[in-house]
């Protein structure tokens, strides 16, 4: 088994088409796929099945996976570290829910380390996707948040993918409204003020339930008749402004990336929420990770 093979592999799995994934390696179809049956010869598993429509990954392949990317993540580092003549293209990856402060501080990794060329990615994506990811080190670190309605489910799904849950900030509950809402001159909002008005929240697709919410509070929760479900952020603030919709969040906003027009306001109800870093247990993490997390922990501070 070669670091070679491993990155065959893994770009077969990122395509889902070897012909493509030839391309990326730079290396013939006929000899991409005599690698990959050579490595699965090798450790004695089938990583693909393949069909008319492309590639699949079979369930050992899954898991095999995930620890080769390990292996060339941290390949990666040692080259960067010690190898002559400079280090390799600096790879790094994050999935989030949908905060400004996990973009900026995302902005604040490639500042430092971006240089004439690097690989990096922000998925800003559904809540079991961001475990998913990390799980098989598609990112090397999530961000979401866990409260007391979903910190059980959570927990037991972080435990099953050897996953761990670090703190970032706790805060009581706030919501974003526009400027222009008839509350924004309000210190303090309640649930019953927010009636007439709609609820945006980021829409799960086939994990559409309470647990993978990126919203503390659901509509059944607080009797709200008005509830809009979105993909993107720059939707979510649109229909904010536009419908004099609001969103529940944990209050942090950055008006560089979301605009002057809307702002947080304190939620009259006892109830807090958690926002963490997840990372695989008993991985050295990298040293764009390390900037990453303090970044957030300042962008959530305020500093």
């Amino acid at each position: 088994m070669t670091l070679q093979q491993l990155k065959y592999a893994v770009t077969v799995a990122d395509t889902r088409n070897i012909t493509e994934a030839s391309k990326r390696v730079f290396i013939s179809q006929p000899s991409l796929t005599a690698a990959i049956h050579e490595l699965e010869n090798e450790m004695g598993i089938r990583i693909f099945s393949r069909t008319n429509k492309g590639v699949t990954i079979t369930n050992e392949g899954d898991e095999f996976l995930a620890y080769a990317r390990q292996v060339l993540e941290q390949a990666s580092l040692l080259e960067d570290r010690y190898k002559a003549g400079g280090g390799t293209n600096p790879i790094f990856s994050v999935s989030c829910q949908h905060y400004s402060f996990a973009v900026n501080a995302f902005v604040d990794v490639i500042r430092e380390f971006g240089g004439p060329s690097y690989d990096f990615t922000l998925r800003e994506t559904q809540t079991h996707e961001i475990i998913d990811d990390v799980a098989k080190l598609k990112s090397e670190v999530g961000v979401l948040f866990k409260s007391r309605k979903n910190g059980d489910i959570i927990d037991k799904l972080l435990r099953k993918n050897h996953l761990q849950f670090v703190p970032i900030l706790t805060t009581p509950l706030h919501i974003f409204i526009s400027t222009q809402n008839p509350l924004a001159a309000n210190e303090k909002i309640s649930l019953d003020d927010l009636k007439p008005y709609p609820y945006l929240t980021y829409e799960q697709g086939d994990f559409n339930s309470f647990y993978f919410s990126e919203e503390p509070l659901a509509p059944i929760d607080f009797d709200c008749t008005k509830n809009i479900k979105v993909r993107d952020r720059a939707t979510l603030f649109n229909l904010i402004i536009g419908l004099n919709g609001y969103t529940i969040c944990s209050g942090v906003i950055s008006h560089k990336l979301n605009g002057e027009n809307i702002i947080a306001r304190p939620l009259l109800i006892d109830d807090k929420m958690t926002v963490g870093i997840i990372t695989r247990k008993g991985m050295a993490l990298s040293r764009y990770a390390e900037v990453y997390i303090d970044s957030i922990k300042r962008h959530c501070s305020g500093k």
